[in-house]
Protein backbone atom coordinates (compact mmCIF):
# COMPACT_ATOMS: atom_id res chain seq x y z
CA UNK A 1 0.00 0.00 0.00
CA UNK A 2 1.37 3.64 -0.69
CA UNK A 3 2.42 5.81 2.50
CA UNK A 4 -0.40 8.66 1.19
CA UNK A 5 -3.39 5.65 0.94
CA UNK A 6 -1.60 4.46 4.46
CA UNK A 7 -2.62 7.76 5.71
CA UNK A 8 -5.88 8.08 4.33
CA UNK A 9 -6.38 4.61 5.79
CA UNK A 10 -4.93 5.06 8.85
CA UNK A 11 -6.69 7.98 9.59
CA UNK A 12 -9.62 7.34 12.07
CA UNK A 13 -11.97 9.62 9.88
CA UNK A 14 -11.02 7.36 6.56
CA UNK A 15 -14.58 5.37 6.17
CA UNK A 16 -14.03 2.14 4.48
CA UNK A 17 -17.65 1.60 3.93
CA UNK A 18 -20.88 2.45 5.57
CA UNK A 19 -22.41 -1.24 7.39
CA UNK A 20 -24.35 0.39 10.10
CA UNK A 21 -25.83 -2.81 11.04
CA UNK A 22 -29.02 -3.36 13.42
CA UNK A 23 -27.86 -3.55 16.95
CA UNK A 24 -26.86 -6.65 18.02
CA UNK A 25 -27.07 -8.22 14.76
CA UNK A 26 -23.91 -9.70 12.96
CA UNK A 27 -23.02 -7.23 9.84
CA UNK A 28 -22.04 -8.64 5.92
CA UNK A 29 -19.01 -9.93 5.40
CA UNK A 30 -16.47 -7.86 3.94
CA UNK A 31 -15.77 -8.21 0.13
CA UNK A 32 -12.27 -9.19 -0.79
CA UNK A 33 -11.44 -5.77 -1.45
CA UNK A 34 -12.20 -4.84 2.12
CA UNK A 35 -10.21 -7.51 3.58
CA UNK A 36 -7.31 -6.69 1.58
CA UNK A 37 -7.31 -3.37 2.75
CA UNK A 38 -7.72 -4.29 6.71
CA UNK A 39 -5.06 -6.83 6.11
CA UNK A 40 -2.85 -3.90 4.43
CA UNK A 41 -3.54 -1.17 7.15
CA UNK A 42 -2.45 -4.02 9.79
CA UNK A 43 0.47 -4.73 8.36
CA UNK A 44 1.40 -0.91 7.80
CA UNK A 45 1.01 0.03 11.11
CA UNK A 46 2.59 -3.04 12.60
CA UNK A 47 5.79 -1.36 11.12
CA UNK A 48 4.83 1.08 14.31
CA UNK A 49 5.26 -1.67 16.31
CA UNK A 50 7.40 -0.79 19.95
CA UNK A 51 8.71 -4.29 20.93
CA UNK A 52 12.04 -3.91 22.05
CA UNK A 53 11.53 -7.32 24.24
CA UNK A 54 9.92 -9.54 22.20
CA UNK A 55 11.24 -8.17 18.25
CA UNK A 56 7.32 -8.99 17.87
CA UNK A 57 5.68 -6.73 16.06
CA UNK A 58 2.10 -6.90 15.36
CA UNK A 59 -0.78 -4.51 13.72
CA UNK A 60 -4.28 -4.65 13.70
CA UNK A 61 -7.42 -3.33 12.07
CA UNK A 62 -10.86 -2.45 12.82
CA UNK A 63 -13.92 -1.98 10.72
CA UNK A 64 -16.08 0.09 13.07
CA UNK A 65 -19.86 -0.27 11.88
CA UNK A 66 -19.87 3.30 10.87
CA UNK A 67 -17.43 2.52 8.30
CA UNK A 68 -14.45 4.28 9.83
CA UNK A 69 -10.99 2.00 10.13
CA UNK A 70 -8.82 2.25 13.61
CA UNK A 71 -5.42 0.38 13.84
CA UNK A 72 -3.37 0.06 16.29
CA UNK A 73 0.22 -1.90 17.32
CA UNK A 74 2.14 -3.37 20.32
CA UNK A 75 3.71 -1.04 22.48
CA UNK A 76 5.65 -3.62 25.00
CA UNK A 77 6.81 -1.65 28.49
CA UNK A 78 10.33 -2.73 30.30
CA UNK A 79 7.10 -3.57 33.47
CA UNK A 80 6.08 -6.60 30.94
CA UNK A 81 2.48 -6.74 32.33
CA UNK A 82 2.34 -2.62 30.93
CA UNK A 83 2.32 -3.66 28.09
CA UNK A 84 -0.15 -3.56 25.17
CA UNK A 85 -0.80 -5.65 21.98
CA UNK A 86 -2.59 -4.22 18.57
CA UNK A 87 -5.67 -5.48 18.80
CA UNK A 88 -6.40 -3.93 22.44
CA UNK A 89 -4.80 -0.66 20.81
CA UNK A 90 -6.98 -0.51 17.89
CA UNK A 91 -10.06 -1.13 19.85
CA UNK A 92 -9.37 1.36 22.46
CA UNK A 93 -8.86 3.91 19.57
CA UNK A 94 -11.88 3.03 18.25
CA UNK A 95 -13.85 3.91 21.34
CA UNK A 96 -11.57 6.98 22.10
CA UNK A 97 -12.68 8.34 18.77
CA UNK A 98 -16.95 7.37 19.59
CA UNK A 99 -17.78 4.14 17.74
CA UNK A 100 -18.78 1.55 19.63
CA UNK A 101 -19.56 -1.36 17.41
CA UNK A 102 -16.45 -3.94 15.20
CA UNK A 103 -17.77 -5.29 11.90
CA UNK A 104 -14.47 -7.20 11.70
CA UNK A 105 -10.56 -7.02 12.41
CA UNK A 106 -7.71 -7.41 10.64
CA UNK A 107 -4.67 -8.87 12.51
CA UNK A 108 -0.87 -9.05 11.02
CA UNK A 109 1.84 -11.09 12.75
CA UNK A 110 5.70 -11.23 11.38
CA UNK A 111 4.82 -15.24 11.13
CA UNK A 112 4.84 -16.87 7.83
CA UNK A 113 1.59 -18.74 9.27
CA UNK A 114 -0.92 -16.43 10.87
CA UNK A 115 -0.96 -15.63 14.72
CA UNK A 116 -3.72 -15.59 16.42
CA UNK A 117 -4.98 -13.02 19.18
CA UNK A 118 -4.30 -13.31 23.04
CA UNK A 119 -6.94 -14.43 25.24
CA UNK A 120 -7.24 -10.63 26.91
CA UNK A 121 -7.55 -9.25 22.56
CA UNK A 122 -10.47 -11.50 22.16
CA UNK A 123 -12.04 -10.58 25.50
CA UNK A 124 -11.78 -7.05 24.33
CA UNK A 125 -13.18 -7.42 21.08
CA UNK A 126 -16.09 -9.56 22.44
CA UNK A 127 -16.64 -6.26 24.44
CA UNK A 128 -17.60 -4.50 21.21
CA UNK A 129 -18.30 -7.50 18.80
CA UNK A 130 -20.76 -10.46 18.34
CA UNK A 131 -19.90 -13.64 17.76
CA UNK A 132 -20.46 -13.60 13.57
CA UNK A 133 -17.44 -10.12 13.84
CA UNK A 134 -14.90 -11.55 10.72
CA UNK A 135 -11.00 -11.95 12.05
CA UNK A 136 -8.36 -12.03 9.20
CA UNK A 137 -5.35 -13.16 10.41
CA UNK A 138 -2.57 -12.74 8.01
CA UNK A 139 1.31 -12.68 8.13
CA UNK A 140 4.45 -12.50 6.07
CA UNK A 141 3.34 -16.07 3.95
CA UNK A 142 0.64 -16.43 1.57
CA UNK A 143 -1.92 -17.73 4.23
CA UNK A 144 -4.69 -16.04 5.32
CA UNK A 145 -7.26 -17.22 7.68
CA UNK A 146 -10.69 -16.05 7.98
CA UNK A 147 -12.68 -16.92 11.25
CA UNK A 148 -15.18 -15.11 13.02
CA UNK A 149 -15.13 -13.55 16.65
CA UNK A 150 -17.43 -16.50 18.40
CA UNK A 151 -15.26 -19.20 17.27
CA UNK A 152 -12.22 -17.58 18.83
CA UNK A 153 -13.51 -17.11 21.51
CA UNK A 154 -17.03 -19.09 21.94
CA UNK A 155 -17.95 -18.33 25.74
CA UNK A 156 -16.78 -15.05 26.54
CA UNK A 157 -17.23 -13.25 29.44
CA UNK A 158 -19.50 -10.37 29.39
CA UNK A 159 -21.58 -7.59 31.24
CA UNK A 160 -24.69 -10.18 31.21
CA UNK A 161 -22.74 -12.08 33.57
CA UNK A 162 -22.08 -9.64 36.01
CA UNK A 163 -25.18 -8.39 36.08
CA UNK A 164 -26.74 -12.06 36.49
CA UNK A 165 -25.00 -12.73 39.91
CA UNK A 166 -25.18 -9.65 41.22
CA UNK A 167 -26.53 -9.66 44.28
CA UNK A 168 -25.93 -13.28 44.69
CA UNK A 169 -24.23 -14.82 47.46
Amino acid sequence: MRTDSWRRLGAAGYRLAAVNPAAGSDPTPLDEAGRALLIDAAREVARRAYAPASKFPGGAAILAADGRVFVGCNVENASYGLSMCAERAAAFRMIADGAWRIVAVAIWTRLAEPGSPCGACRQVLAEFAGPGCEVILAGTGEAVVHTTLGALLPRPFTFHDVESGAGTD
